[in-house]
């Protein structure tokens, strides 16, 4: 499953809205535009138009992530089902739409800004969150390569662009192949290593601090 940016941000807002503001779901494709352009708690901002939020529509609804609701009077309405399809428990979904609206983020962003989503009670629940959804047999989320100078690891989502898919697996066993063919693959597997252990010295700097 790969979406583009514009759908990414539709499916997101989606997903926002029906945790935040359950009174005001399913969205309207007005409402559903005014979510997906907001200037706050959105990286990147963007400006998309009536026709965009409807083509990104029915790229969702081809693939059973969004659905029209029913009994919502005049004007159609828009809710996600991506909490069924993915088979997502409450606090994975806070955590992925947070990766769809702000792009990749650490463990204690996004603890601190799923307050209205779900509440995590510790910096360790963010990480359990993450590595489940990572360990799937199709991951959802992966820690991405730790940048130079910095002591915290990023995660991303895996719903969209190529590019940020994690350069390893978790637990990922050696094909049979050329020298430099196992030497790439040890490498891949220390990076995604080191990755967790960053992430799981965050956790436990977090932790001793409280």
């Amino acid at each position: 499953m790969q979406l583009n940016p514009p759908s990414l941000r539709v499916l997101g807002a989606l997903m926002e809205k029906e945790m935040t503001t359950p009174d005001a779901y399913p969205l309207t494709v007005n409402s559903l535009i005014a979510a997906a352009n907001q200037r706050s708690s959105r990286d990147p901002v963007m400006d998309m138009t009536e026709d965009e939020v409807r083509t990104a529509l029915h790229v969702l609804q081809d693939l059973e992530l969004v659905a029209p609701a029913r009994d919502t009077g005049r004007a159609p309405r828009y809710e996600h089902r991506i909490r069924t399809v993915l088979n997502l428990r409450r606090d994975e979904t806070a955590v992925i739409c947070l990766l769809l609206l702000r792009g990749p983020q650490t463990p204690g962003e996004l603890r601190s800004r799923s307050d209205r989503m779900h509440q995590f009670d510790e910096l360790a629940s963010v990480q359990a969150t993450l590595d489940r959804l990572g360990s799937r047999e199709t991951p959802l989320t992966a820690a991405l390569p730790r940048a130079p100078g910095s002591r915290e690891v990023r995660w991303t989502h895996l719903l969209g662009d190529p590019a940020a898919r994690p350069v390893a697996a978790p637990h990922q066993t050696f094909d049979e192949g050329s020298l430099e063919d196992r030497v790439r693959q040890l490498e891949e597997r220390l990076t995604a290593l080191e990755a967790r252990l960053g992430a799981a010295t965050e956790a436990a700097a977090a932790g001793s601090e409280t």
